[in-house]
């Protein structure tokens, strides 16, 4: 049990230090687009860690990053060892994360949608009854 909780804190650790390295010091051409580092899963034994990133642009940028990505990716394995002192630092394996732009699409999907459905209830709502109607089941009579 304890290992799983330390495989997750490294897992966080490692996905801190993967953007900080992104933002700040990354210098390959390649790395173009937004890049934005979604999450880690670190194996129990922390030997790989899968890394998912997102990456806003082209077809083309996205696999220039994840190239570029796997080109750093021994630099960023002894960085992390040294930074997080671990002995044996994960092997990085990084991968395309596409629930951020899955969740856009669906997001703009529904946007169309919303209209349609407003247009669809506002049409279903009865109207108010005339003011000089008797009230229902009051059946006109006075009292």
């Amino acid at each position: 049990m304890a290992d799983f909780r330390r495989a997750d804190r490294v897992a966080e650790a490692i996905r801190a230090e993967v953007a900080t390295f992104l933002r700040e010091e990354a210098k390959d051409p390649r790395l173009t687009g937004f890049v934005t580092v979604t999450g880690v899963e670190a194996s129990r034994d922390l030997r790989h860690a899968n890394v998912f990133v997102s990456v806003m642009g082209t077809d083309t940028e996205r696999a220039a990053t994840l190239e570029g990505l796997a080109s750093v990716a021994t630099h960023l394995r002894s960085r992390l060892g040294r930074s997080l002192r671990l002995s044996n630092a994960p092997t990085l394996h990084f991968k395309l994360d596409e629930s951020v732009a899955r969740a856009a699409r669906i997001e703009s999907l529904l946007a169309t949608l919303r209209p349609t459905a407003e247009a669809e209830a506002s049409a279903d709502v009865p109207t108010a009854p005339a003011a000089d109607a008797p009230p229902p089941g009051d059946g006109g009579h006075p009292a």
